[in-house]
């Protein structure tokens, strides 16, 4: 297109003009904001105290998330365990015995240890405290003497006793065990068997009274019942 005089001098400066725009206008980066489509969430926990948050108790998750549970006062959980764990753990019965072998005896207590001493010695003292149970549970039953002494004595109860007398005691390391049985089921530090057990006989004879009896457990060489 030609474009003469003073109106085409204009228009072409007017082209001239709109190429150098268009062409800058091409040429500038494209610069464009965008803004995410994140929100920022906040979050408001409700206060606790410091001693609250440490006695917090996570409880097991399944998949979902689980509140916490503030745990009860630790002063509080000890004060409501049973009263056994308040309590020693109970020593072996051989030092129990041990530790009593020292003591002093009354006539009734000597009695009992004598029994203990000819019946068991040899035994363990499982078994010779389970026969000084048995001559405490005739006293105590009414159905034999009211004391040791009398229990033990009783004819055709006990074979050692000979003329209601005891035989001469010389094996001291043994008496001395007696003693410490003796002590230990008369201050009732422990027991073998239950207060119904009144009767035993050795495992090698097989005496005939033993059929109107239950028999309770064998301990060592000696086999109880009880009625």
């Amino acid at each position: 297109m030609k474009l003469t005089g003073r109106r085409g001098l204009t228009a072409t400066i007017g082209f001239i003009v709109l190429g150098l725009t268009s062409a800058k206008a091409s040429a500038a980066p494209v610069q464009a904001s965008f803004q995410p489509a994140v929100q920022n969430i906040s979050y408001s926990l409700p206060q606790q105290s410091a001693v609250a948050v440490a006695n917090a108790v996570p409880t097991p998750t399944t998949g979902a998330v689980q509140a916490t549970v503030p745990a009860a006062n630790p002063l509080q959980l000890l004060s409501n365990a049973p009263a056994m764990m308040n309590q020693p753990l109970p020593l072996p019965l051989g030092q129990i015995v041990q530790a009593n072998m020292g003591g002093a005896l009354d006539d009734q207590g000597i009695c009992l240890a004598t029994a203990v001493y000819f019946e068991s010695r040899g035994e363990p003292v499982e078994g010779q405290l389970a026969v000084a149970d048995v001559v405490i549970n005739r006293a105590a039953s009414g159905r034999y003497p009211s004391d040791w002494c009398s229990v033990v004595k009783q004819k055709a109860q006990f074979s050692f006793v000979r003329n209601g007398q005891f035989p001469g005691i010389y094996d001291v390391a043994a008496w001395h065990t007696a003693v410490g049985v003796a002590r230990t089921a008369i201050l009732n530090l422990a027991r073998e068997v239950p207060n119904d057990v009144m009767w035993y006989h050795a495992d090698y004879v097989a005496p005939n009274w033993r059929h109107g009896l239950q028999e309770v457990e064998q301990i060592g060489a000696h086999i109880f019942y009880r009625a």
